[in-house]
This record gives C-alpha cells, sequence and structure tokens, in this order.
C-alpha cells in the first residue's frame, strides 16, 4: 500500500462527505478510493469511517488521524515546493470561479498574456455569483467582491472596486431623475442585488463629502448575478450600482446615464480566497499574483 497516495485518499473522502465526490475530484475510479481507505484501516488496524447508504460519518480515530494527516501532507507539498527548481514551470489544471462580469471584461480578454508566461497550466474557470463547496467541487481558488464572511477561507486582497450610480434613459424618462440617496426608498425603483451568502437584498451606501447615507433600495426586481443585474437595469427596471469597467460601452452608447453623480459609494474589496485545507500550490500562486497585477485601480478604471 501508498500509505502516503492513501492518506490522501482519506482526507479528501472526510473533506467531501462521501467516496464518489472524492473519487470525482481525484479523478480516479470510486473502487480505487474505497481500497485505499479499506487498505489504510487494515493497516492502521482500525475504524476511520463509518459508512451508511447515505454518508460517510469520520469516527473518532479519523478525526484525530485526518487532522494528522492533513498537517503531514501539508508539509510534504511544502518541502516539495521549496526544493523544486526555480525553472520548472508550474503545469496542470486549475479551477477557478468568479463573477461573469470579471471573466467577462477583465480576465479572459487578457489571458493570452497568462499562458504566454504559463503554458502548461490548463484553466477551468467557473462563472457566477453562487455560493461554492471549495472542496467537493475541487476549487483552488475563486474571485469574490465584498466583505467575506466564511472564516474556513484563507484570504488575499488583490485590489477594490468602485461603483457607480445608473439607470437607463428609459427609466429616467418614466420616473424622472433622483435628487437624493433617500429617494430610492420612495419615489423610485432600483434592481436589487441579492446577496447568496446573506440571503437578502443589499443595502446601497452613498457619501457625498458631508454626510453618508445608507438606504433599502425599494424594488421590483432582484439578481444574484452581477450580469443579469446589470442587464435589468440596462433594461430600465431601476435605478443600479454597477462598475465603471463593465458599463463603459453602455455609457458611451447612450444606454445607461449617471444617476446621483456627486455622491460617491464605498468601494469594496477584492480578493482571491482559498480554502484552509488546501496546499497553496505553486500554479496558486502565480495565478493569484498575476491577478493581482491586473486588478489594479487603473485597470478597473473610472469613466
Amino acid at each position: 500500500m501508498d500509505q502516503l497516495a492513501a492518506m490522501r485518499v482519506f482526507a479528501r473522502v472526510v473533506e467531501t462527505g462521501n467516496f464518489t465526490k472524492a473519487a470525482n475530484a481525484l479523478n480516479i475510479p470510486k473502487t480505487t478510493v474505497t481500497n485505499m481507505v479499506q487498505g489504510l484501516e487494515a493497516h492502521l488496524r482500525t475504524t476511520l469511517l463509518n459508512r451508511t447508504t447515505r454518508r460517510v460519518m469520520v469516527t473518532t480515530d479519523g478525526a484525530l488521524y485526518y487532522e494528522r494527516a492533513t498537517q503531514i501532507l501539508a508539509e510534504i507539498d511544502e518541502l516539495d515546493g521549496s526544493v523544486s527548481s526555480a525553472n520548472v514551470q508550474p503545469s496542470g489544471r486549475l479551477r477557478v470561479e468568479m463573477a461573469g462580469m470579471f471573466a467577462d471584461k477583465i480576465i479572459i480578454p487578457n489571458l493570452c498574456d497568462f499562458y504566454q508566461r504559463f503554458p502548461q497550466i490548463r484553466l477551468d474557470i467557473g462563472v457566477g455569483d453562487r455560493l461554492v463547496d471549495y472542496i467537493a467541487e475541487n476549487v483552488d481558488c475563486a474571485l469574490r467582491v465584498g466583505t467575506l464572511r466564511d472564516q474556513s477561507l484563507i484570504a488575499r486582497k488583490v485590489s477594490e472596486l468602485d461603483f457607480l450610480t445608473v439607470a437607463s434613459p428609459d427609466y429616467i424618462e418614466r420616473f424622472g431623475m433622483p435628487k437624493t440617496p433617500e429617494d430610492l426608498e420612495v419615489d423610485h425603483h432600483c434592481v436589487g442585488y441579492l446577496n447568496a451568502n446573506a440571503g437578502q437584498v443589499m443595502s446601497m451606501a452613498f457619501d457625498d463629502g458631508t454626510r453618508s447615507v445608507e438606504i433599502s433600495p425599494r424594488y421590483i426586481v432582484s439578481a444574484n448575478d452581477a450580469r443579469t443585474y446589470q442587464h435589468a437595469v440596462v433594461a430600465g427596471m431601476g435605478v443600479g450600482q454597477l462598475v465603471p469597467f463593465s458599463i463603459r460601452d453602455e455609457i458611451r452608447e447612450g444606454k445607461l446615464v449617471r444617476v446621483l453623480p456627486e455622491w460617491k459609494s464605498e468601494p469594496m474589496p477584492i480578493y482571491i480566497v482559498y480554502p484552509q485545507t488546501r496546499h497553496v500550490t505553486n500554479k496558486v500562486r502565480v495565478f493569484v499574483d498575476w491577478v493581482a497585477k491586473l486588478l489594479n485601480r487603473s485597470a478597473l478604471g473610472t469613466l
């Protein structure tokens, strides 16, 4: 039995919660996962996992073994990385998650540069603002905006994002131009942004240099995806707050106009996040560094 390989398989079963997900994450047959865990249990002469038809439960011995095994595996990976030649190119599959606006407007247009630098990395991009099970879905890292509430993730701040308050000319023709942020709670409609973590529509913040205002937007439609949110604003469903790099064309073509231009919104942090249990490999490091340079304030820009 390859004990090191068996430890990795056992750890992935614990992290994903069942043998099938672990097999999919490791890209090996389920029977191989089962046999390696059984071999490890026979070697240790103890039961690490209790199996039922629906789920896997970690025993007391299994929990203790998992804690030490993950530490050992992380140290081995770190050791391997520290003695690898600096000339060895990072390689392999890299699974990342991000909002569609980042993929469309920032990442994809610059990917040729990334592949010229790191031609042996195969990048799988998952697009959306949904909640992600990093371990079960084998996600290496994600690009996220706003306050992070998941304490199981390690986060590196890479930039900040400004927002502009805008609406379509058709909306302004129908409802008029808001004069104060408070108008958005009384006489106007907004497009609500539904926070997937909190399960509620986010508030809208404004500051004119003399006072700060936070309002609960009055809305008739909300969306939990940035691209859908933007489409709804362009369609005239209400006032919205959008990032400059995603609406340059819409502003230039007259599909959107500025609203309350003297009021600014609080910049929101942009993070690269990854799970604490996942060792940060060289391919993750080079991608994070590349994104950090790409997402500087001048690149994200203002209109």
